[in-house]
């Protein structure tokens, strides 16, 4: 089983991220997070770790890059067993991440919303997100990846368990449900955008 020493949060839908970062806390696993996410696990007076300070670069471009980085998919994409991994973890001090927390920007919801423009709908497609979410579930062998709030209590009780750890059969379910989410998510971006008139959305004018 993987104990788990660190994860990275970042969340559209913050619904129970608060309790859920305490019960990390309190197993003693380090948390690292992103704007809005880290000011609310902040807020409920939990220590958090800003995902610049592992990167050593600035949220940037609207927060449109933030976690795409080396230091963060590297952390999460290492095989651990792998001795060549560990060795260049080690020459670019790349921390591991073990859990991976995201939701995604809501697009559907967006694109459902009377008169949104192409403009709006493009600044809710998210990237780094999905980006995560697929890293993390190739590497569910190692990382726990948390794409679903109602999760969170069954990941709990299995790491309260398990002296902070999952089954690997557990990370194996939680990657196929990310599997499942980002499908669905890219379907809904390619229905929306096949929706589109070149010719008279204002967006091409």
């Amino acid at each position: 089983m993987i104990k788990i020493k660190r994860a990275l949060i970042s969340v559209t839908d913050k619904s129970g991220i608060a309790e859920f970062a305490k019960e990390l806390a309190d197993m003693d696993v380090e948390i690292v997070s992103t704007g809005g996410t880290a000011r609310e696990i902040r807020g409920a007076n939990i220590s958090v770790k800003d995902v610049s300070d592992l990167t050593g670069f600035p949220e940037m471009m609207d927060g449109r890059v933030k976690t795409l980085h080396p230091m963060v998919h590297g952390g999460i994409l290492a095989l651990r067993d792998n001795a060549e991994h560990r060795q260049q973890m080690e020459d670019h001090a790349i921390l591991p991440i073990d859990m991976v927390v995201v939701n995604l920007y809501a697009f559907e919801k967006t694109v459902a919303k009377e008169g949104v423009s192409l403009a709006d709908a493009i600044e809710n497609i998210d990237i780094g997100g999905p980006t995560l979410l697929r890293s993390s579930a190739k590497n569910f062998r190692y990382v726990t990846v948390v794409v679903d709030p109602s999760d969170y209590s069954k990941v709990l009780r299995e790491m309260k368990a398990n002296d902070g750890a999952t089954a690997l059969t557990t990370r194996f379910e939680l990657a196929i449900k990310v599997f499942i989410t980002t499908n669905k998510y890219d379907k809904a971006i390619a229905g929306y955008l096949e929706g589109i008139d070149p010719l008279r959305d204002p967006y091409f004018i």
